[in-house]
């Protein structure tokens, strides 16, 4: 028998981990080291049975005489189960030694520096707070690699999470208080998510937190401080060492004098003065995609930018750090600048809510493109100084959580849910959301989203499932929500009806083999199977065919076409079922294909919703013969099976779809009673909103296909037989009263609904006439559709259906962005529901993205191995990286070869690392309204490229520029620019004027070329090698204006990329000068430029004049001559933009004098009349320039010619047939032509009448 010593302290937290080692080897295939599970000793071992020297606690004798093992490190190891110190595969096992390794180098000396001080265990000499810091630094990796993992490598606990969990023990009872675990969220989380494992809590029970205020249950026993002095002091993780040696003793004797020495050192350099040029720490030359940010920062923090950039963009180094500070600093909450939500802003509001993710869910690349393009339009909304909100949540995921929970269930306890019963289930279900539960919401930070996460909801969070009851209350008294029984979608497996969404379609082009859960053989499928009815009274024979010959069984007609031939002697006749004593009526309905087949088509209304139809058109009765497990009812004794039996002979048939659940199970059309939503008049509104222009569907596109699904819409089931979900608050009645009959199931009237059991009381006592004591009822088992309580999210998630200032602001929302996959499932029903319950729409303006391809074009399938995992394009993966994780995978094995040799065909190198922004960057660009993205993974290489160009440009810039350099308090330029100046000038405006532009129309392309073309093609390879001689030379005037426009440059670009490039903007503008003391803190909340903000809209002014002067002088033949220009303008500072390019206009537009009315001043006589913008006309003096007469003359000449021209065309067109025999391209000419015809009237006509005033 073997035996593991362990100390009975409870703060021993060596012998804990061995003990919770010990846990995990019981629970699992026994103890990696292939003994048996070892007897418990809570003592040391007796001295005449141990090795020399004594072994340190815990140790582990393996069996009497055996091997001795000790130290807490050796014995976990040992003891855990084998298999489990990793997910699998050498690199995972390497990553499990590393933090193990960590925890025992690092986590448990910084762990045992910092409880000891705060428990005054150590002397005064010894600083508190530096104990603390060094804590704070072991932490930092923790927390940052624990942003988004659940545990430190796999998806469950392992050696390396035991290793540092029990090393942060005392931290977390002694030390770490409220505040400081909020400093470190995510090693808290991960610290309570373990503790609460089976195995931990078995050993630990319950882990007390300490609370800030030592209470006695928080103190060690009195026994205790010693002792735990004693662990904490000892080297590394064991229990107490035996006596030093004398060489032992000197050689500690020598360190402690090197560190007096160190320490005094260190004593006289802080009492000098600092140096006025700290030199950079030299370093190596290093590969640049490995570069890191190494500087101490808590999380919440702001990032240190003070030092020299490095030599090269490196993500891992721009990314580090901000996104906690920006969360800390409250940028992405709507109240951030405001007394409140509800404060006026003239800037206008902007909502969205996330598209929410399942809670089981991991990131994907449609997440990715998801979030891209809706942080991007909250970022640009939000530096437009709009009230901006993008509310986070997540769904509960009815089916795929259940599954989850009730595998794991299964694995770990062996256990189904109906054996541990539905509320023990629950708090299991409940469990897991709370350890896994978060995991998307990590990576949802990595990518940068800058989602308010205080308003973060779950549909199953109590606010959201009381709007869930309150509408369907509602919706059940109105009528709209209904019982029925109806064939529905079944899982048989999942026992549970599912939705449309839910359900695969597999086409099968021949006999095809599929595993079927409950069945060890593969089942057949792909086949048409041939059998004949014989007809009453005769020997003929009527022969029909099926592809799933079982349901043969529950035949009760036969249906041919009312005009095919062949049958019409059978009108009235029926046939008999070979094994029921059953008559199959011939029926006649308009559905059957004549030729098909042999034009006749067995009819079985409980297993087909055709043959459903068919039965309610001609009263036929719908007979089930399986029940919801998948066996077989109401049928002989030798037809018992699902699929199998004495069934006639086979033929293939190309093409016959084989529906499939998630559960893998083949989906069977049931008869069941379940609850429908009555959707014809709100499919009606929903439509009629499109129609009038209420709501917006981009691309247009989808407007069609939104209508045709509208009209054709049918009622929605909103049952599901499950656990995990919103219950339907539907409670079944039943009267004590024999004046009342007993109901049945759908039987509405037997049906209420109820805020409360006590509100389904009163509403029942109130229907059948009785006092409420004599009702007796059953709430209904089944939960709600998640897209039911999906489809109340824009407005539940603020408060509905209670009045609150998030729901009067922020509702309705001002746009819906999501894939077009779910435009029905999820849009369609948002807007019904909306519409119904709160009689506005959701939200003004949908956008629909593509859908993201592989490079070949090809649907991302994880057979063909091209599935692509962001993070894999952020941090970078080898080719054995995504061989690892196609065998992680649920791929079938014949699969996984296919799959690895796609990959080594995409990815022969792996993906190299691209970093955030360059994902971000390149999806977006990618992303073409109508057109699915083949996304290649090098094209987001040469966006990361294009991050080094930006860090490149700045860093010259930055030299540049000058550390003395003050930019001027505006972008106006100086007066003294150069060309090249006031061109870069021009081209920053009009990429402005582009990015904004864009925007406005979800044109992101357009708004990636606009920023990307002037960055790499204007500001680097012109502007910045034109620059160069400029900064070195003498004329300090003309430096001074291209430094300031330099820098105008700079700090515009980076707010144009700032809502795609979030990351490295950030930290490129923090390291520029500010215009003024109050600037914003941070790029995200900074205002993005608008064409207005660089100088050059006053040459905009001036080219807007001057093609308005030359339309005038062409329109009056004023070739020769330089006619004077009055300009009147509608307020006085586009008064001063035009005198300040008056000049420009003389000289562009060959005019006289170009002079600015005064506001309101009379326009002078005889001046013809242009719009150069909606502020600005242009007039044009033609008194005495022009004799009125002549050119009446020639006027009223070109006047009739105009009208002869035009009524000839009008001819044309309208002669008979002119649209049928002319071809559509001259139509279009001539129609084009007659527009341009009476277009020159009106201005002859216009000519006309000025010429008359000057006669």
């Amino acid at each position: 028998m073997s035996i593991l010593y362990v100390s009975p302290h409870p703060d021993a937290f060596p012998s804990l981990r061995a003990l919770i080692a010990a846990r995990y080897g019981e629970a699992g295939e026994g103890p990696g080291w292939g003994g048996a599970h070892p007897r418990i000793c809570l003592q040391p071992p007796p001295t005449s049975r141990t090795p020399f020297p004594p072994p340190r606690l815990p140790a582990l004798e393996q069996g009497p005489g055996g091997l001795w093992v000790w130290g807490a490190t050796a014995v976990a190891q040992l003891l855990w189960p084998a298999g489990l110190g990793g997910p699998g595969g050498s690199r995972a096992a390497v990553l499990v030694q590393q933090w193990v390794s960590y925890a025992d180098t690092e986590l448990i000396p910084a762990a045992c520096g910092a409880t000891l001080p705060a428990l005054g265990l150590r002397s005064s000499a010894q600083d508190p707070q530096a104990a603390l810091g060094a804590l704070g630094r072991a932490l930092s990796p923790l927390e940052e690699w624990l942003r988004l993992h659940t545990y430190l490598a796999g998806e469950a606990p392992t050696l390396a999470d035991l290793a540092a969990v029990t090393a942060l023990l005392l931290p977390f009872r002694y030390v770490l208080d409220p505040s400081a675990r909020r400093i470190w969220g995510n090693v808290t989380r991960w610290f309570i998510t373990c503790v609460q494992q089976p195995e931990f809590r078995a050993v630990l029970g319950e882990v007390v937190l300490y609370s800030g205020a030592r209470s006695l249950s928080q103190q060690p026993g009195e026994e205790g401080f010693l002792g735990l002095a004693f662990l904490c002091l000892c080297l590394g993780p064991e229990a107490p060492a035996p006596p030093k040696t004398a060489t032992q003793l000197k050689k500690e004797a020598k360190k402690r004098e090197k560190l007096e020495k160190f320490q005094q050192k260190q004593k006289t350099q802080q009492q000098q003065p600092p140096p006025k040029k700290p030199k950079p720490e030299k370093r190596g030359k290093r590969d640049p995609g490995v570069v890191t940010y190494d500087l101490p920062t808590p999380a919440g923090e702001k990032k240190d930018v003070s030092g020299i950039m490095p030599d090269s963009y490196s993500p891992q180094y721009v990314e580090a750090a901000w996104y906690p500070w920006w969360e800390q600093q409250g940028f992405f909450k709507p109240e951030y600048g405001r007394s409140s939500v509800s404060a006026p802003n003239p800037r206008g509001i902007f909502m969205m809510c996330i598209p929410p993710p399942n809670v089981t869910g991991s990131l994907h690349l449609g997440h990715a493109l998801t979030n891209a393009i809706q942080d991007s339009l909250t970022r640009w909304h939000r530096m437009r100084g709009e009230t901006t909100l993008w509310n986070p949540g997540c769904d509960h995921a009815g089916i795929a959580t259940q599954v989850v929970v009730e595998k794991k269930l299964w694995r770990e306890q062996g256990l189904s849910r109906h054996q541990l019963g539905r509320e023990a289930f629950l708090q299991e279900v409940w469990k897991w959301k709370e350890e896994k539960g978060d995991r998307i919401y990590h990576q949802l930070k990595k990518l940068g989203s800058s989602l308010d996460w205080n308003r973060a909801c779950f549909t199953m969070d109590p606010k959201l499932s009381a709007a869930v009851t309150e509408a369907f209350v509602r919706l059940h008294e109105e009528g709209v929500i209904y019982r029925s029984t109806r064939l529905v979608n079944w899982s048989c497996t999942l026992n549970s009806a599912i939705s449309d969404i839910e359900v695969d379609k597999k086409e099968l082009t021949g006999r095809t083999l599929l595993s079927v859960p409950g069945y060890k053989e593969k089942v057949e499928f792909g086949v048409l199977v041939s059998f004949a009815y014989k007809v009453q009274d005769s020997d003929e024979e009527v022969v029909v065919a099926t592809t799933r010959i079982e349901t043969m069984l529950g035949d009760v007609a036969v249906a041919v076409h009312p005009k095919d031939p062949r049958y019409q002697h059978l009108k009235g006749r029926s046939l008999t079922h070979p094994f029921l004593s059953r008559s199959l009526p011939v029926v006649f309905d308009d559905f059957v294909d004549m030729e098909f087949g042999t034009g006749a088509v067995k009819i079985t209304p409980a297993h087909d919703q055709n043959d459903y139809e068919v039965g309610q058109r001609h009263g036929l009765e719908a007979i089930s013969i399986m029940d919801s497990r998948g066996a077989l009812i109401n049928v002989p004794p030798p037809f018992l099976s699902r699929w199998g039996g004495p069934w006639g002979a086979h033929h293939l048939i190309p093409g016959p779809v084989c529906p499939r659940s998630r559960s893998k199970d083949v989906v069977e059309p049931l008869l069941r009673p379940q609850w429908y939503v009555r959707c014809g008049e709100m499919a009606q509104a929903a439509s009629a909103a499109v129609t009038r222009g209420d709501l917006h569907i981009l691309p247009e596109a989808h407007q069609r296909t939104w209508h045709a699904w509208m009209d054709n819409i049918r009622d929605w089931c909103i049952s599901r037989q499950l656990w995990w979900g919103h219950r339907i608050p539907a409670y079944f009645v039943t009267v004590s009263d024999p004046a009342v009959p007993p109901g049945e199931d759908p039987d509405g009237r037997y049906w209420v609904s109820g805020r409360s059991e006590a509100e389904a009381r009163e509403k029942a006592a109130k229907e059948f006439g009785v006092s409420p004591d004599k009702i007796s009822l059953q709430q209904d088992e089944d939960v709600l559709d998640t897209w039911f309580s999906s489809g109340l999210f824009p407005f539940s998630i603020l408060g509905w259906p209670n009045q609150s200032e998030d729901l009067s602001v922020f509702y309705p929302g001002t746009l819906l962005e999501t894939g077009h996959d779910i435009l029905f499932f999820w849009v369609a029903r948002m807007v019904m529901l909306g519409l119904k319950l709160t009689g506005k729409l959701p939200f003004r303006e949908v956008y629909l993205h593509a859908i993201v391809r592989d490079a070949h074009g090809r649907k991302m399938s994880k057979s063909l191995g091209n599935v692509i995992d962001p993070l894999d394009v952020i941090h970078g993966v080898s080719l054995q990286g995504l061989h690892d994780q196609l065998l992680s995978s649920n791929l079938d094995p014949s699969e996984v070869e296919k799959a690895k040799e796609g990959q080594k065909a995409d990815f022969p190198a792996g993906i190299p690392e691209c970093g955030t922004d360059a994902l971000r960057f390149g999806l977006c660009a990618y992303t073409s309204q109508g057109r699915d993205i083949n996304l290649d993974v090098n094209r987001i290489l040469g966006y990361r490229h294009f991050c080094n160009k930006l860090w490149n440009a700045t860093k010259f810039a930055l030299r540049g520029l000058g550390k003395g350099f003050v930019p001027s308090p505006t972008s106006e330029p100086g007066g003294h620019e150069s060309l090249v100046d006031r061109w870069i000038r021009s081209r920053l405006t009009e990429a402005v004027r582009l990015s904004n532009q864009g925007f406005q129309a979800y044109d992101f392309p357009a708004v990636t070329t606009a920023q990307y073309s002037f960055w790499l093609y204007e500001l680097c390879d012109v502007y910045l090698e034109c620059l160069k001689p400029v900064l070195n030379g003498l004329d300090q005037v003309v430096a001074e204006c291209a430094r300031q426009t330099l820098y105008t440059c700079l700090d515009v670009g980076l707010r144009l990329l700032s809502p795609f490039m979030p990351f490295v903007t950030e930290e490129l503008f923090q390291r520029l000068p500010r215009r003024t003391l109050q600037a914003p803190p941070s790029l995200c909340i900074t205002p993005y430029p608008e064409p207005s903000e660089v100088r050059e809209a006053a040459m905009d002014l001036a080219l807007s004049i001057t093609r308005a002067v030359r339309s005038l002088r062409a329109d009056y033949n004023l070739t020769r001559i330089r006619p004077d220009c009055f300009l009147e303008v509608t307020d006085e500072a586009t008064g001063a933009l035009a005198s300040a390019v008056s000049g420009y206009v003389q000289a562009l537009a060959s005019a006289g004098v170009v002079a600015v009315l005064a506001l309101g001043a009379p326009v002078p006589q005889g001046c013809a009349v242009a719009l150069a913008s909606d502020r600005c006309s242009v007039h044009l003096q033609l008194q005495g320039l022009v004799d009125p007469a002549r050119e009446l003359g020639k006027l009223q000449a070109k006047r009739s010619e105009a009208q002869r021209q035009a009524q000839r065309l009008r001819e044309r067109r309208a002669a008979s047939g002119y649209p049928s025999k002319v071809p559509l391209e001259v139509q279009e000419a001539d129609r084009a032509k007659l527009q341009q015809t009476e277009a020159e009237l009106r201005k002859v006509d216009e000519a006309i009448a000025l010429f008359q005033k000057m006669l």
